[in-house]
């Protein structure tokens, strides 16, 4: 059979695509909470622990009523060791300080040996063949089988379906689903049942691999292609059927297991997305990340314009302050372009107000950065090489610490103006008078301790004049024409708020290097 169409025309591929596919739909369905929720490791713990179920279902129906590999007796044993596996997994989480996946860990591996045990300690009772339990064998499905799939996926879909705005709130925004009033324990509870039935219903067709695989898988592919739930619900359905369906071709090709045929299309399935997937796939990411212009570009960019002095800068020009090759360069110069930074083309750029303002916060985070390294004794011939590298730090309490410490200083060490504090002046929130540079009025709004003797009163109104001392002492003027020195504690300590009237403007800063 060297096509699918001829594979379908043959009765036992069309009972183990129908079982697979009613298996598939309704774990991609499930599995999507389960992935949402990040409870893939619960999956799997459940389709180990059912050997303990699987193992003791037989040897009561063996011993008690002299049947043997009753598949009923079998699936309630399953269902039982499941609900016995969630309610330990809970009981021991909210009593230990151990997190959930570790206690998942530790329960589902000692109730999976517990059921080895069982099925070795009982082997002349019990004759089950724990290769095909945990690998499958969906060629050999039978009439049981089939119909109990079909009644459990009936019953989860259903579940699934009426209740699906409260599964959905309570996957996205527990605290959201208990203030509504959904009660988000008796939800979880009821997704972990319905987990426990599907894996029950489908391990004996398909084998604790192949089910786990059907439970994750198509989720996980159907994640990458939908944020929506309903969406991914439907895509994780179909990958499952797709993945189905490719994967008994496989196997019939090959002449492989079934169960790990299907596993390997649905995981070949689930790369290939990865790779293609058009928002959240690998090409989708690099090709964004070639879009993306770096940071520091973005910023050498706006300094080398802003030291241009307001002329249009031609790209030559631009150039040998820029660490990126031309088509970088390019590319940047058009982003901050069209992000309203920048304004121009070819001829030249200039900033627009917008450009300006970014452009002095990185200009001043170089110069202070450059007075620090200065202070800290790093030679001359550094310090615009190693503060350009700094200056991309410019957080501004970063930068406002740094100002601070170092008293906040007028000019760098190559005597170049240092931009003021024009982030807090832009608002109406109180500053220090520290901050201020000289010509700027203002209106006291508090005094601190370290300035309490100086008399000060709230709305007095100052004037900022030129520093003393080499920038040590702070000067201000009072109405009545007294000039007031302050050390850097006490200007620390008088708030005021800058007057929208009468108030110099900032000053100009003239093109320097740096």
């Amino acid at each position: 059979m060297t096509t699918l169409a001829e594979a379908l025309s043959q009765p036992f591929f069309q009972k183990a695509f129908l079982a697979g596919s009613i298996v598939a739909v309704v774990c991609g369905v499930v599995g999507c909470l389960v992935v949402v929720r990040r409870m893939a490791f619960l999956g799997d713990a459940l389709s180990h622990a059912m050997v303990a179920g699987v193992g003791g279902g037989y040897l009561v129906m063996k011993l008690v009523f002299g049947l043997e590999a009753h598949a009923p007796g079998m699936i309630l044993g399953a269902l039982f060791s499941a609900v016995i596996t969630v309610a330990m997994i809970s009981f021991v989480s909210r009593v230990s300080r151990l997190k959930e996946d570790t206690v998942i860990g530790i329960i589902y591996c000692g109730v999976f040996a517990a059921g080895i045990v069982l099925v070795s300690v009982f082997r002349n009772h019990i004759h089950i063949d724990l290769i095909h339990f945990i690998m499958g064998d969906v060629l050999g499905v039978t009439d049981a089988d089939l119909w109990i799939s079909a009644v459990v996926a009936a019953a989860v879909l259903s579940v699934i379906a009426l209740f699906f705005r409260s599964f959905q709130v309570a996957a996205f925004d527990p605290v959201l689903a208990a203030a509504v009033g959904i009660p988000v324990v008796v939800v979880d509870y009821a997704l972990t049942l319905c987990v426990s039935l599907v894996v029950v219903s489908a391990v004996s067709m398909v084998g604790v691999v192949l089910v786990v695989g059907l439970l994750i898988t198509p989720a996980a592919t159907a994640y990458l292609l939908s944020d929506r739930l309903d969406r991914m619900m439907l895509l994780a359905a179909l990958f499952g059927v797709t993945s189905v369906a490719g994967g008994l071709w496989l196997a019939l090709r090959l002449d492989s297991a079934g169960g790990g045929a299907i596993l390997l299309f649905a995981t070949a399935q689930f790369l290939a997305v990865l790779v293609a997937a058009p928002r959240h796939g690998l090409l989708a990411g690099w090709r964004r990340r070639r879009r993306l212009v770096p940071q520091q570009v973005v910023e050498d960019v706006l300094g080398s314009i802003l030291r241009a002095g307001g002329r249009p800068i031609a790209l030559g020009a631009i150039a040998p302050h820029v660490h990126a090759d031309r088509s970088r360069l390019v590319h940047a110069l058009r982003n901050l372009t069209a992000d309203g930074f920048l304004e121009g083309g070819a001829a030249g750029w200039t900033l627009t107000e917008e450009g300006t303002r970014q452009a002095r916060r990185i200009q001043r985070a170089h110069r202070l950065w450059e007075t620090y390294l200065a202070r800290a004794g790093v030679p001359e011939s550094e310090l615009h090489r190693r503060a350009h590298t700094l200056e991309h730090v410019h957080d501004e309490d970063a930068v406002d610490y740094i100002d601070d410490l170092l008293g906040h200083p007028e000019t760098d060490p190559h005597g170049a103006q240092i931009p003021e504090d024009f982030v807090h002046l832009e608002g109406s929130a109180s500053v220090p008078v520290s901050v201020l540079r000289t010509g700027w009025r203002a209106e006291v709004v508090s005094v601190g301790d370290a300035a309490r003797s100086l008399g000060f009163g709230a709305g007095e109104l100052l004037t900022v004049l030129p520093r003393r001392d080499a920038g040590a002492t702070w000067v201000v003027g009072r109405a009545d024409g007294t000039e007031v020195p302050l050390t850097h504690a006490a200007a620390d300590a008088v708030m005021v708020r800058v007057l929208a009237t009468g108030s110099r403007p900032p000053a100009p800063f003239p093109p320097q290097v740096g």
